[in-house]
């Protein structure tokens, strides 16, 4: 297993992604469905899910075990919101040439304010964020070192982000 995510309000509802593909259960992992089709791939490590909404999840694919970077040289995040039926690419704001990018399991991560905002880091050192629920993205942050584990938290009060004001549930 790469990642498993529990959903916070629904603890029966565990999202995975493997080797074999991308499932999900709805009992607590007694039984799980594949849920990968419409992926470029099933392959890849990360994985999160919109705190608000059982139905959605958030996967970034990787084109295989042998070439662990994005498909189609592209950057993409893919979501569902209807619990796996189907799958949206993402990529506003995202580089779609030569990104040839790889995004380790704890990578990823999403917030709590409503919408939902979704963060993933690079093992090029690069930071990714979305206040809208991966509609659209912004480069957060490059040259760091390679990102293996993002963690989004709200701070209470947490004032303002520099280039503009933050948006209401006060991310930083």
């Amino acid at each position: 297993m790469h990642k498993a995510v529990q959903h916070p309000a629904a603890p029966g509802r565990i999202y995975m992604q493997h080797h074999g593909g991308v499932y999900r259960s709805d009992d607590g992992g007694g039984l799980w469905r594949n849920i990968g089709k419409g992926l470029p791939s099933d392959f890849g490590f990360a994985l999160t899910v919109d705190p608000h909404d059982g139905d959605t999840a958030y996967v970034l694919p990787l084109e295989s075990d042998g070439f662990r970077c994005t498909p189609e040289g592209k950057l993409r995040v893919y979501r569902t919101t209807n619990g796996g039926k189907s799958w949206k690419a993402l990529a506003k704001g995202l580089p779609q040439q030569n990104a040839l990018e790889t995004v380790l399991r704890d990578a990823m991560d999403s917030d709590t304010c409503d919408p939902a905002g979704v963060y993933f880091g690079t093992k090029s050192g690069k930071l990714y964020g979305s206040r809208d629920r991966g509609d659209s993205w912004r480069e957060l942050l490059s040259g760091l070192p390679p990102i293996c584990c993002v963690k989004a938290a709200v701070v209470p009060g947490g004032g303002k982000v520099k280039a503009k004001p933050a948006a209401r549930g006060k991310r930083r």
